[in-house]
């Protein structure tokens, strides 16, 4: 067990080199990842699953000990990604499937990525937990009203069988890992720590797997789409960060609230996109998977090299 527990810890803090290797050899060798479009879904829920192991009673009695700030951080996150989204696509020269993606990315809440980059800016974690599972909660009725009102310019939405796929592929399996840790308790303990290892194993999975199925269609937009997520993703850390100085929160809030709303849980936007949609509107999905583990390193890197300078310039008061 305890070579499971350091397997997964490696594989939890190398997350974003997998992503990328295996992006760069889907995208070489396509064939070698096609198969596994059609597993997709299971995989998603096979992560929600997880997440709902790893939510303890604390993480919601946080949402209910600072409800302003988790409102603050679900509110930005529903509504400055989705209206960046749409702003990028309208301007940008883009096909109708891309549009979509990229505004289904926009229209989906955090994902458990952004809980690790928040603690390792050194910002506020439980914040961050609460807002990604508030957000998660509320996506079955929100992403379709909000993919309803942003994306049915472009294609056909249906916003019902789009709430009853994210209840099954997301509401679903997070209730059934509380029930299962509610259930079992302390003999569900061991098995949460191979949480991050299954869930990075199915991440890379279904990022390998649209590349790869889209491999064509990337070669001849991928720099467009490329172009679209890393604006669309760097326009949600500052535009999080000046909401959380707008609301006069302290820095480790304003970090969390900068990197919840930057960070979308891209692996539901390329399973809806796959079952809803065209398979290229999950590219922007898979395209983004790739670059927020690039950039969410870099920029808690940025909060927590900030916030050691600013509290080693703090002078120091000796007792006399």
């Amino acid at each position: 067990m305890r070579t499971l527990d350091r397997i997964s810890s490696f594989v939890g803090s190398t997350f974003a080199i997998w992503v990328l290797l295996f992006a760069v050899l889907s995208f070489i060798f396509p064939s070698g990842f096609t198969w596994i479009a059609p597993y997709i879904v299971p995989l998603l829920g096979i992560i929600m699953f997880g997440m709902g192991l790893t939510l303890s009673k604390q993480d919601f009695k946080e949402v209910f000990r600072r409800p302003k700030d988790v409102a603050v951080g679900v509110g930005a996150q529903f509504i400055i990604m989705p209206l960046l989204a749409f702003l990028l696509v309208t301007i940008l020269p883009v096909s109708p499937e891309v549009a979509v993606g990229v505004i289904l990315v926009g229209c989906c809440p955090g994902g458990t990525a952004s809980n690790v980059m928040t603690y390792l800016s050194k910002g506020d974690t439980a914040l961050s937990v609460a807002i990604t599972s508030v957000s998660t909660l509320l996506a079955p009725i929100v992403t379709p009203a909000l993919m309803l009102l942003f994306a049915s310019q472009w294609l056909p939405v249906s916003a019902m069988d789009m709430f009853f796929s994210i209840v099954n592929v997301v509401l679903i399996p997070i209730i059934l890992g509380l029930i299962v840790r509610a259930v079992l308790g302390s003999k569900v303990e061991a098995g949460i720590k191979s949480v991050p290892l299954i869930s990075v194993v199915a991440i890379v999975a279904i990022v390998a797997a649209v590349i790869g199925a889209n491999q064509q269609q990337i070669m001849e937009t991928g720099l467009v789409i490329f172009a679209i997520v890393v604006l669309h993703n760097i326009l949600g850390y500052f535009t999080g960060y000046g909401l959380g100085k707008l609301f006069k929160m302290g820095p480790a809030k304003q970090q969390a609230v900068s990197i919840e709303v930057g960070m979308q849980n891209s692996g539901l936007g390329a399973s809806l996109a796959s079952v809803h949609f065209n398979p290229v509107a999950a590219v922007p999905s898979a395209i983004f998977s790739v670059w927020h583990n690039i950039s969410g390193p870099i920029i808690a890197t940025i909060y927590r090299k900030r916030q050691e300078k600013q509290q080693s310039s703090k002078p120091v008061h000796k007792a006399s």
